[in-house]
């Protein structure tokens, strides 16, 4: 292929931050492709169909597209097999897209440094806690990562040493790519792509004045943490995503809040401004590299509960658009949760600190960035030529 630039994001399989903000990239260059290891259309955002996805060949793999955490060991050899022609790629990844090779200029958008390499034991789950079963699986993750670890930490730094610009997502994330390959990144925050102005959705059976939990199920999201909250604090839970956890989430709620827990999958966007606006607190638990459904609730004037830690620090103003607690501890976020709620928020400040992340402000600063290193690619072209 050859094209001026050219976009990549990890796999396009699932609904979350990163895809949002990769569908950002491809509508602010739009006559570009995007490389991508798997797509699966079927439970990604249906706005991918209006961008011209190009898949590596293990997409052929059917069962990898539906399960791309399966996928791990062969994403690096996939990510190979693709040469880029083109002036400039622009990658956004969390540890597969920024290792496409053949580009005269990379610019490498990183949402975070390869967590299974990086942060394990976040990623994976803790090594103690849950239910026996719980830990069996992360246990035999762990020892399949670990026989990995040594190839993909080479070529992951391999891939990083070929960028040419690092830009990140938060400030956590600049720090970690600092710590990781010794890359010092400008910081660009990505705006809420989900936004207040369409159509909404009521999800039946669901009033209005619920907690509102949004994320992919897996281990280091805490959403049990959430479910535990929720039942301590007496209140009507709603959680949006889907994820291997799931079973064991239903369980559990079943169990410490019976009828008061509401599962609902992946939802559509209508449905999911609908519960933004209707809810009276979002509740983030996760342990995440930028904060970004803080942002999302947000644009709807609904404030949050969150973890100080990583990217919330950077989306959430204490006071102004939520409230901290300070540990994944159903008690502190129980807690934190009836501070919350006694509050007297401002949904206009709310909304007001949103702004401070415009999407116009994301997109001029890439194209900005990218602009520049088309003049470096022209330029050592027009060299090389002379």
């Amino acid at each position: 292929m050859t094209d001026g630039v050219v976009l990549a994001h990890d796999y396009a399989t699932q609904r979350g931050g990163a895809e949002r903000v990769a569908l950002l990239l491809a509508a602010a260059f739009p006559s570009s492709p995007l490389l991508t290891t798997l797509y699966e259309p079927a439970t990604t955002f249906p706005e991918f169909a209006d961008v011209d996805v190009r898949p590596a060949g293990l997409n052929r793999v059917g069962p990898l597209r539906r399960h791309h955490r399966a996928a791990l060991p062969f994403l690096a050899r996939a990510v190979d097999s693709v040469r880029v022609e083109a002036d400039v790629l622009l990658a956004s990844s969390t540890g597969w897209a920024h290792g496409f090779r053949g580009a005269r200029r990379t610019v490498v958008y990183c949402h975070a440094p390869a967590r299974w390499l990086y942060q394990s034991d976040r990623y994976l789950g803790a090594r103690t806690g849950g239910g026996i079963a719980d830990r069996a699986r992360a246990t035999v993750a762990r020892a399949a990562l670990a026989g990995l670890a040594p190839r993909l930490r080479a070529w992951d730094r391999r891939a990083a040493a070929r960028a040419d610009v690092y830009l990140a997502n938060s400030t956590v994330t600049r720090d970690a790519v600092r710590a990781a390959y010794g890359i010092e990144a400008e910081v660009v925050p990505p705006p809420p792509c989900l936004l207040p102005a369409g159509e909404e959705t009521p999800l039946l059976g669901v009033r209005p004045g619920f907690l509102l939990c949004v994320a992919r199920l897996l281990p280091y999201k805490n959403v049990d943490v959430v479910v535990g909250a929720a039942a301590r604090a007496g209140r009507h839970l709603v959680v949006v995503g889907d994820g291997p956890d799931r079973a064991r989430l239903e369980s559990a709620a079943a169990r410490l809040a019976p009828g008061r827990v509401t599962f609902t999958g992946r939802v559509a966007d209508g449905t999911l401004r609908w519960l933004y606006r209707n809810a009276d607190l979002l509740v983030a638990a996760s342990y995440e590299d930028y904060g970004l459904t803080p942002l999302e609730a947000g644009a709807f004037g609904t404030p949050v509960v969150a973890l100080r830690d990583g990217g919330y620090l950077d989306t959430v103003a204490e006071g102004v658009n939520g409230v901290f607690f300070d540990h994944p501890l159903a008690d502190e976020v129980a807690a934190a949760i009836d501070v919350a709620t006694a509050a007297p928020w401002d949904a206009a400040a709310v909304r007001a600190h949103v702004d401070r992340f415009g999407a116009d402000r994301f997109v001029a600063r890439l194209q900005t960035v990218v602009a520049e290193q088309q003049d470096v690619a022209s330029s050592t072209l027009e060299g090389s030529v002379a």
